[in-house]
């Protein structure tokens, strides 16, 4: 961040060390993995005037690159692009010598010449039945981000805190009484990080394997960065799977799910599988705060009446009711099944989960 504040000093910005400390506060503010959001909040601080906003805008795409390093997770990778001038006055590229290491590109040039998109601009629209073997670490990859995003939302309730951005007077005037009632010190708070409660039952018979794969690969995600999540998977019954979720790798954790629920792969009894969790968990599991995703095409081959039964008891337990259903992401879809007729009025959001846009929108509206 310095660096960049130093290469908009000598583009001719009015930047100074109180406008860097600015730009670093904003920055603890926003979702460093939104791009869009980090540009938005740094332009805020860095600019003065209306002459400013070009240059910074070109600063910005030039310096701030998004990159999948090797063997880790996506952050932003700096690259100062400063030239010095030297001797006969030939223009030389600075490089910072405490530069992260980056993956080996075929021609560093063009990778100069425009940002790199990140892993949900590059892939968020592809369908995850279209995913080769190759491109599962990368989509991997971005679904631990899509899950940070949601781990790192900031709730309307505020907590002390010594690096707090906003004031809490009582806490002040109430610190300052020893000094006579002379504000001498501040005390300060920040928001709460809002961690959402979180059950999900994903269907995972023949006609939904490859979309329940990507999803719990998503959850797999949320159990370490929420913590209050419980897993179920249901065929043609329902097992739970939440410890399977702490194994070391996620490669581990489907195996292990596959071999244990014996019906993976198999037919579908919706209602059945949710009279089973409605019967022994729903009473210790649900509450005002918790929301159930259920993932599902909704092609029930079990009664239809058990179905609607179960899910008039879900809605009455849970927050909220979200149905995930893949083939919503054909536009020629309808939910005309008759599992999803009788599912959608006890449904507070219907969405696709066939993409990584879709998940990403699903983060949002689990924050709504």
């Amino acid at each position: 961040m310095i660096a960049f504040c130093r290469l908009l000093r000598e583009r001719e910005l009015a930047v100074s060390t109180a406008e860097v400390i600015d730009a670093l506060q904003s920055a603890r503010l926003v979702d460093l993995a939104d791009r869009q959001e980090l540009k938005l909040a740094l332009r805020c601080v860095l600019t003065t005037c209306p002459e400013d906003l070009p240059v910074f805008d070109s600063s910005f795409e030039e310096f701030w690159r998004s990159h999948v390093l090797e063997g880790g997770d996506d952050h932003f990778a700096t690259r100062d692009t400063r030239h010095l001038e030297r001797g006969s006055g030939q223009e030389v590229p600075w490089v910072d010598p405490d530069a992260v290491q980056l993956s080996a590109r075929p021609n560093a040039d063009e990778s100069l010449s425009a940002p790199v998109s990140s892993p949900i601009e590059v892939l968020g629209q592809r369908d995850f039945a279209s995913f080769g073997p190759d491109e599962l670490p990368e989509i991997r990859r971005a679904l631990v981000l899509v899950a940070r995003r949601l781990a790192t939302r900031a709730s309307r309730r505020y907590r002390a805190g010594r690096r707090g951005h906003s004031i809490d007077l009582r806490r002040s005037f109430r610190r300052n009484i020893q000094y006579g009632g002379s504000i001498v010190e501040f005390a300060r708070r920040r928001r709460k990080i809002r961690k959402q409660r979180l059950v999900l039952i994903c269907d995972v018979s023949r006609s939904m394997e490859v979309y329940s794969r990507f999803v719990l690969q998503f959850v797999y995600a949320l159990h370490d960065v929420l913590g209050h999540v419980e897993s179920f998977v249901f065929s043609t019954r329902l097992t739970r799977v939440t410890e399977y979720l702490s194994s070391p790798s996620i490669e581990q954790a489907l195996e292990r799910i596959a071999r244990d629920a014996p019906d993976w792969a198999g037919g579908t009894r919706i209602g059945d599988s949710l009279q089973t969790f409605n019967a022994r968990w729903a009473r210790r599991m649900l509450g005002q705060k918790t929301i159930v995703l259920i993932l599902s095409d909704g092609l029930d081959s079990g009664y239809w009446s058990v179905l609607e039964r179960e899910m008039i008891e879900l809605q009455k337990r849970a927050e909220r009711v979200i149905w995930l259903n893949p083939a919503l992401g054909n536009p020629a879809y309808r939910p005309v099944a008759r599992g999803m007729t009788v599912a959608l009025p006890h449904v507070a959001h219907f969405a696709s989960a066939h993409n990584l846009a879709s998940l990403k929108e699903l983060a949002n509206q689990l924050t709504s």
